[in-house]
């Protein structure tokens, strides 16, 4: 185990910096493992170097973006292939030139707009006379830090007298409900975005969405795409303690078990629309101050048999003229862990909100595929024919590194498809410190060369 490769001294601002946060994504690796491998300078514990400035890399699994974004710090050029559209647009928008003044002033205009939509509606004052009622009632029944400490001790069973008083500020959330006749349950709920969000909040992300078509610099427009996508998820109706787990909608107040209180589902995009606009360009500026003057594109595809200089001439011309005349040197990247994340349904709220064309079909180890022995084939000749695509636009002597969880042992068999061989493992553990599961779990960086 290479406890060097934990980078376990990181704080988390330290492994989510500039635009690596510029929207959630699950199963992504943390930019320091990328920069170990594709960094040029030399440390004790370094034996080789793979990569310098002016290099091309390849992550035909780009996901967020991770590789392409550390490769222009590095100043390196990147190409990244993902088969999810929505991924195709978070990496690519990551790696843009922002006009700030653009995007600040659209940013602006978008949010003045929806508070006069907000203040014609009962909402707001729906939701100020409910917190003031809530405030009040928690106070007296779930005071901080008493009845936490009541609960350790045992003085309290907190099932039992939480359902109670659950049940009994349900009385109030009605009367103000009936009080402002507010609608909060959608007709429908044939697709996530009538599922998982309460009608005012529907409401609002229809009418921001309306605004971003008035967006005249397409560059600006997709960066609120990803602001209004990121405030969405932020927004679903679920309790504090499920956001990433999602079990059923929540349309009235709970008792929230991550707080120890009576909370509220959300009836606004209001706070976090603008939290998130404020975060992004931010974020846009750290990553400004370490941006090189490299190429980085992300291309919207099938790794296993998209032709990478056609596709690119028609969106970067001279960066498919670099790749065609220099090749490329080598591939950083994580192809999906079999059966493990639906990477297209995370993202579900995008997908119906922007009409993006999903391609779950298309994935590589998808989670409903499951870990079977007809799914580990599958995988197998998936990531093969990944590697054997790739290997057309790579330069004779190149460097391939792969991170996986391989508990089924495919990739000696996914090298050996592919025409390649194993050269070295570096094993790591990964110490989940954000996930409810805190337990240290090991992956490894498969480096393949040719034969």
């Amino acid at each position: 185990m290479n406890w060097e490769l934990s980078f376990d001294h990181l704080k988390e601002r330290d492994t989510t910096k500039h635009v690596h946060r510029l929207h959630p994504y699950k199963g992504k690796y943390i930019p320091q493992l990328v920069q170990y491998f594709l960094d040029n300078h030399t440390d004790n514990f370094k034996k080789e170097t793979y990569f310098k400035q002016g290099d091309i890399v390849l992550d035909p699994f780009s996901g967020s973006g991770t590789t392409m974004i550390q490769a222009n710090e590095l100043g390196i050029h990147a190409i990244g292939i993902d088969i999810s559209a929505f991924n195709t647009l978070i990496a690519n928008v990551k790696v843009e030139k922002v006009n700030y003044l653009d995007l600040h002033n659209e940013i602006t205009r978008i949010t003045n707009l929806l508070k006069e939509f907000i203040y014609k509606l009962n909402n707001t004052q729906f939701e100020k006379e409910l917190l003031h009622e809530l405030n009040i009632f928690n106070k007296k029944y779930f005071p901080s830090p008493e009845f936490k400490i009541k609960v350790r001790k045992k003085e309290i069973n907190e099932k039992t007298y939480a359902k109670k008083k659950e049940e009994e500020f349900l009385l109030t959330f009605s009367k103000l409900k009936e009080k402002y006749k507010l609608k909060i349950k959608q007709n429908t709920n044939n697709n996530f975005l009538e599922k998982w969000y309460l009608q005012p909040v529907k409401n609002e992300i229809d009418f921001v969405f309306e605004q971003l078509k008035d967006v005249k610099n397409p560059t600006t427009k997709k960066v609120l795409s990803i602001i209004l996508s990121r405030t969405i998820r932020s927004c679903r109706a679920t309790t504090h303690a499920d956001l990433g787990t999602l079990k059923e909608p929540i349309t009235q107040t709970y008792f929230c078990r991550k707080h120890g209180k009576i909370c509220k589902p959300l009836f606004s995009i209001l706070s976090w629309w603008e939290r998130y606009g404020k975060d992004t360009i931010k974020r846009f500026f750290e990553f400004n101050r370490l941006r090189t003057n490299t190429h980085q594109k992300c291309l919207q595809g099938d790794a296993r048999n998209i032709d990478i200089f056609l596709e690119l001439k028609e969106k970067n011309e001279k960066f498919a003229e670099l790749i065609k005349n220099k090749k490329i040197k080598g591939i950083f990247s994580s192809p999906p862990y079999i059966g493990l994340i639906n990477y297209h349904e995370q993202h579900a709220y995008a997908y119906d909100l922007f009409g993006f064309e999903r391609n779950d079909n298309s994935e590589i180890g998808p989670l409903f595929k499951g870990q079977g022995k007809e799914a580990r084939n599958s995988y197998i000749k998936g990531v093969s024919q990944v590697l054997i695509n790739s290997k057309r636009f790579l330069q004779d002597a190149y460097d391939i590194f792969l991170v996986s969880n391989d508990k089924y042992n495919m990739y000696p068999t996914i090298a050996e498809k592919a025409g390649m061989q194993i050269v070295n493992q570096y094993k790591r553990p990964v110490l989940n410190r954000t996930e409810k599961n805190k337990s240290a779990y090991a992956e490894i960086i498969f480096h393949l060369k040719a034969k």
